[in-house]
């Protein structure tokens, strides 16, 4: 890590946990962590201007490299000044490597041999990879949504092999080729000040072998990443993977551990206590001073669980598609539970003459200015101002939890807020 342009220092660590508070400097500004990264896939916060998004306290925006590489293209955003002068923040922004998105839409598998129990075959993202119907949602959302839209336009399935990946463009089609030296390009034509490794993203599904081969290629592109990074201003993360095997996953904490000056948990997982066990079994293997993403992750009580085992940043669509379904976000003292993932259904009929805000007590503008009744009339009558209100609602109240837990841990009280948000059932 560059000490000039980047320096991660740990400000407060938990008695009770591995909760940490910490602050990462970068050319573009510093991020207090525990943070919440808001996804603005196509330089955009889908429903919000970068004005609202500083208003509300967001540190960083992070940004989608396979689709700003279909459009506009990294060379128009590198003749525009950059990601972050392109959309108008003048905060620290991040890429990723494109890889995810390169394989949830080509559904990176033709071919799977697993079945699920009544015999229907499963491929690489099918929902019933969960044990639990529930883990869905806050786990693969973004994925399951993707593959059924590559299924309806009956788009190509992606090609993957030692050296990179064929895949078929989600806009027209097109055959597209990616692999780390080129995402690296990408992402340094982009300039954001975080960028992430390219990685084979395994599935959940495999059995140790086939983990183990899709390991040893993350392993292989994550070297080729680092030899190809020329600029000095881009922190790269390392990505870990390994499934659900504890050997793999050590081996690959490990390895990110020694290579890289920041690292990301990558990955799918069966059920939520595997994922919880796999961020457990890696934190070993970190060491202390360097920044720790947990990538695609941002239900609250899995911030909740993965803050208090030592992670930093998280990233994730959910509470900006959820805004936009009309699910938002409600604090524990208003109904929110882990069994409603914290949310009301704002569509529902009982809301139609509901005078009170979304979530009593929160101080965001939707909440001070609008009632529960008004907003799904917008929704009921497809306003665009719903999906603008609700959008803003659910990233203040994330960003707004998120400045909660850091306080708690520099209070000594974050078993406090955590048990306040998870106990109830």
């Amino acid at each position: 890590m560059s000490a000039s342009l980047f320096k991660f220092t740990i400000l407060q660590k938990d008695k009770g946990s591995s909760a940490r508070i910490g602050e990462l400097q970068t050319p573009h500004g510093s991020i207090k962590t525990p943070a919440f990264v808001p996804v603005g896939t196509l330089a955009s916060v889908k429903g919000l201007t970068p004005q609202a998004l500083y208003e509300m306290g967001s540190q960083i925006v992070l940004s989608n490299t396979y689709h700003l590489h279909l459009r506009p293209h990294e060379d128009v955003i590198e003749k525009m000044g950059g990601l972050g002068k392109f959309m108008g923040w003048d905060g620290p922004t991040m890429t990723d490597s494109g890889g995810y998105q390169v394989f949830s839409l080509g559904a990176a598998l033709k071919k799977v041999t697993f079945k699920d129990a009544s015999g229907r075959k499963l491929n690489k993202f099918s929902k019933s990879v969960f044990l639990n119907t529930a883990d869905v949602v806050p786990l693969l959302s973004s994925v399951t949504q993707t593959t059924e839209e590559r299924q309806k336009r009956k788009l190509k399935s992606a090609l993957v092999n030692d050296d990179g990946v064929w895949f078929y463009s989600h806009l027209n089609g097109d055959k597209e080729w990616f692999d780390a030296e080129k995402s690296v390009k990408i992402q340094e034509k982009l300039g954001a000040d975080l960028i992430v490794a390219f990685d084979d993203h395994e599935s959940p599904l495999w059995d140790y072998d086939t983990t183990k081969l899709s390991l040893e290629r993350t392993s292989r592109w994550a070297m080729t990443s680092l030899e190809t990074q020329k600029r000095k201003d881009q922190l790269m993360y390392g990505v870990v993977h390994g499934g659900r095997f504890d050997e793999l996953r050590t081996f690959s904490a490990k390895f990110t551990n020694k290579y890289f000056n920041a690292i990301a948990i990558g990955g799918s997982y069966t059920s939520k206590e595997v994922f919880l066990q796999m961020i457990s079994s890696c934190m070993p293997f970190f060491d202390e001073e360097k920044p720790r993403h947990l990538l695609g992750i941002g239900e609250i009580e899995d911030v909740f669980e993965a803050v208090s085992r030592g992670m930093d940043f998280f990233d994730c669509v959910a509470p900006t598609r959820k805004a936009r379904h009309g699910s938002l976000f409600i604090h524990p003292n208003n109904g929110g539970r882990k069994q409603n993932s914290f949310t009301l259904h704002i569509t529902n009929q009982k809301f139609e003459t509901d005078a009170n805000p979304i979530d009593p007590g929160c101080s965001c503008y939707v909440c001070q200015k609008f009632t529960r009744s008004y907003i799904h009339h917008l929704f009921s009558v497809n306003e665009l101002l719903a999906y603008q209100l609700a959008t803003y609602h659910n990233l203040f109240f994330i960003t707004s939890l998120m400045e909660k837990i850091r306080e708690s841990i520099g209070e000594g009280s974050f078993h406090l807020l955590k048990s306040e948000w998870l106990s109830l059932q």
